[in-house]
């Protein structure tokens, strides 16, 4: 008879369960009020004592190091699941445009990633690696693929992530700004591709989604699907109109 495993100490399992909160909430913090939060902050947020805190990272370096790297672990498996259920060239834009999205509001951690800082690095030096090299594998599925320029580089792509997110988070008209995001990204595409829009969905594959717009052409808002009839090229009348107005020269008297 096989016996049981044991079960990891209770003071073990707690000791993980609160590192992760600490570090849960200083990614929150972090986010919102920048590497400048203390950890005395961190720990309110937290609702744990500042011992705990400094138990599991001794210094304000070390805790903003380990939120850096599991926010590019986080950035590997996204990539991984790109390349798991899309073909190459929607992998690789559809994940520059979900990292965009995401890191639209965390301008502070971007700044933190780019900045020149005297941290212990070793913890962030490892992640830095396995973010570039499961970025490199998108790049060269694409590049195998013919779908983007030939020229385009790895950092090309980590620039361009935080100038996107600059941008998203910048531009006062949501709408607007994603679809200014959609033209930067779509500026690496190689010149033979000719695809209407920035990536397909490969969530909901389907052989008429390819050629039918899949954002307003106007403010870049999804499109609802349609499974008969022509397919819609604005989200709406408003944007209909003042699309028509564009293309027609029309300006307010």
């Amino acid at each position: 008879m096989t016996a049981a495993p044991l079960a990891a100490p209770a003071g073990r399992v707690d000791a993980r369960r609160n590192r992760e909160l600490v570090l849960r909430t200083a990614m929150r913090v972090f986010a919102e009020e920048g590497p400048e939060a203390s950890l005395g902050r961190i720990a309110q947020r937290a609702g744990v004592g500042a011992g705990t805190v400094y138990r599991h990272f001794p210094s304000k370096d070390i805790l903003l190091e380990a939120v850096l790297a599991e926010h590019l672990d986080a950035l590997v498996a996204a990539t991984d699941r790109w390349r798991a259920r899309a073909a190459p060239g929607d992998a690789l834009f559809g994940f520059l445009l979900e990292v965009i999205e995401k890191s639209a509001g965390r301008q502070h951690v971007c700044d933190a990633l780019t900045g020149d800082r005297s941290w212990p690095r070793a913890v962030l030096a490892a992640a830095a690696r396995r973010f570039h090299e499961a970025l490199e594998r998108l790049l060269h599925d694409a590049r195998q693929a013919g779908v983007i320029r030939a020229d385009v580089r790895v950092d090309d792509l980590s620039a361009l992530v935080v100038g996107g997110a600059a941008l998203r988070a910048a531009h006062r008209d949501q709408a607007r700004g994603a679809r200014l995001v959609r033209l930067l990204v779509d500026g690496l595409r190689a010149r033979t591709v000719t695809k209407p829009e920035s990536f397909r969905d490969a969530s909901s594959p389907s052989r008429h989604e390819t050629s039918a717009p899949r954002h307003c052409g106007e403010c870049g808002t999804p499109l609802p699907e349609r499974a008969t009839g022509r397919p819609p090229r604005y989200c709406s009348p408003t944007c209909r109109q003042r699309a028509h107005r564009r293309r027609s020269g029309w300006t307010p008297g």
